[in-house]
């Protein structure tokens, strides 16, 4: 989701630099929401989260047909170098992978020699090697059709969310390394809405159930959820209606990046300098601890404390400093 997000800025400079030029973006079919309907496509190729050898050819054969100029792989992974070798495009641009680079006729470094690089500036730098200006903006993604908006506004009114101060609150995380835990959200949550009477909504996947009940049960069901009840565009609209998004480093974040909402970003494992909010206000909060960066693999604590440590009031009173400054 948001390895998606972060190419926006991207296009957004293509279609500034080349007004007519046909542009298509493919994506595999969960995220189709994110740039299905957005002006800086003429066309979404969406690719089935499970396809068979036999069809995955016969797809590759339809974008060849296509007749490209340039294909610009964004993401790099085997799926991704495969198309763009197979598209038949005059131009391939990519990132300088081991055992890939031959793919591309235009190469940059992925990674800088000494220290990070956002990778929203990462994918600039592909449209920059097209010889293409390419200045910052915001991230982007389509908004709520109508009947989506008029059933949220409905939910809203009958759970009394119109007229309230609201912290949408992401309890999912990707894997446990990421992972606030039952107790900090459920602490966190009490503490928003006894001393700073906020109406706490929850989001997350149909996957984060089982940890949304045990919040729940934690917190003596003083929160809204809207978890996997949600698409991608009807999340980003309950987030721009909040007056605050609290999660760890992950897709909804940078959903919440693309509306004016004030970000509170928990960042464990991961870096912001590669993937914080992009252009947002926001207030990240990390631990400084000599483990960081890993890998996600193994935790050498085993108490996953890059992220565990940071504790609810502090994410609480980061947010009201953000608040008070709007």
């Amino acid at each position: 989701m948001g390895d998606i997000l972060m190419t926006t800025p991207a296009a957004r400079a293509l279609r500034k630099t080349l007004p007519k030029a046909f542009i298509s973006y493919l994506v595999e079919e969960p995220f189709r929401d994110l740039v299905e309907g957005s002006p800086l496509f003429d066309e979404v190729l969406v690719l089935p989260k499970d396809i068979s050898h036999a069809s995955f050819l016969r797809y590759l054969w339809g974008i060849r047909k296509k007749k490209y100029d340039a294909v610009l792989d964004f993401h790099g992974g085997p799926r991704a170098s495969l198309i763009t070798l197979m598209s038949g495009a005059k131009t391939k641009v990519g990132y300088h992978v081991k055992h890939k680079s031959f793919i591309y006729d235009i190469r940059i470094p992925r990674s800088p020699e000494h220290g990070y690089i956002h990778s929203v500036e990462n994918h600039l730098n592909l449209v920059r090697a097209l010889g293409i200006k390419a200045d910052s903006s915001s991230l982007e993604m389509p908004s709520a059709v109508e009947k989506e908006a008029t059933r949220l506004t409905r939910f809203f009114a009958e759970n009394g969310l119109d007229q309230a101060k609201m912290i949408v609150l992401h309890i999912g995380a990707g894997n446990e390394f990421r992972q606030w835990g039952v107790y900090n959200f459920s602490r966190f949550i009490h503490l928003a809405a006894q001393k700073n009477h906020f109406k706490v909504v929850l989001v997350g996947s149909e996957e984060d159930k089982t940890l949304e009940e045990d919040i729940q049960k934690a917190s003596k069901g003083i929160s809204v959820s809207l978890v996997g009840m949600l698409n991608l565009r009807e999340l980003r609209w309950v987030i721009s209606h909040a007056q605050l998004f609290v999660g760890s480093d992950s897709g909804p974040m940078h959903v919440a990046a693309t509306t004016s909402t004030p970000i509170v970003a928990l960042f464990g494992p991961t870096v912001p300098a590669n993937f914080s909010p992009w252009n947002a206000r926001s207030v990240l909060i990390e631990k400084n601890l000599d483990c960081r960066p890993c890998k996600q693999r193994e935790c050498i604590h085993g108490d996953f404390r890059c992220i565990q440590e940071i504790h609810p009031q502090e994410v609480l009173d980061a947010g009201l400093s953000l608040l008070e400054e709007r």
